[in-house]
């Protein structure tokens, strides 16, 4: 079985929205399973400390999930134009994985969600791109063949699907439809390059 690992942090649960629309796109190719994990919250004061699981939810990372992954979606909310810093802290702990090379060769896209027009959705993208080209991982974006990229007023870009969150509700139809595009995308992908 192939397996994309679609790993996410969220603090309000939109980004955690995207990630389940990625994985429905993920598992709309026959053989391929999403394996969805998130990041525990970090603290600015001292060093926080969580449960190995949380207490709902999907289940922590963990180093192994990351290794084995035939692929790779990694979302998070837009802070400051970047990544949010749990996700980040996870990302600055794959070394191990740097080193082995576990990561080379596989496709990886990437998404976020934002709480205004111009918060910063691409450089949060753009930035969340870097560390998977050290890890040799191969980029994947949204081509303009998908018509949704035309239709939305909201969320959505070549880089990866986004989203602009307001106080009506959640993802529009055609920030949905990107995010089952880049999933599907993923796992086609992986299915093509990974060994028999």
């Amino acid at each position: 079985m192939t397996k994309i690992l679609v790993l996410y942090f969220s603090r309000d649960g939109a980004t955690a929205e995207m990630a389940r629309h990625i994985a429905r796109g993920v598992e709309t190719t026959s053989g391929v399973e999403a394996v969805l994990r998130t990041v525990p919250d970090i603290s600015s004061v001292c060093e926080k400390t969580s449960k190995s699981i949380p207490d709902e939810g999907v289940p922590y990372v963990t180093l192994d999930d990351l290794k084995q992954c035939d692929g790779l979606a990694l979302g998070s909310p837009t802070h400051f134009g970047n990544m949010a810093a749990p996700l980040k802290y996870f990302i600055d702990s794959t070394t191990a994985a740097w080193f082995s090379g576990a990561l080379i060769g596989k496709p990886a896209g990437v998404f976020t969600s934002t709480g205004s027009m111009h918060g910063g959705q691409e450089s949060t993208l753009l930035s969340m791109m870097l560390p998977l080209l050290h890890h040799g991982m191969l980029i994947m974006g949204l081509p303009y063949t998908e018509m949704a990229l035309r239709e939305t007023t909201s969320g959505g870009t070549p880089y990866g699907p986004s989203h602009l969150a307001t106080e009506l509700g959640g993802l529009s139809d055609p920030e949905k439809k990107l995010c089952v595009a880049l999933g599907k995308r993923l796992a086609q992908t992986a299915q093509r390059l990974k060994p028999a």
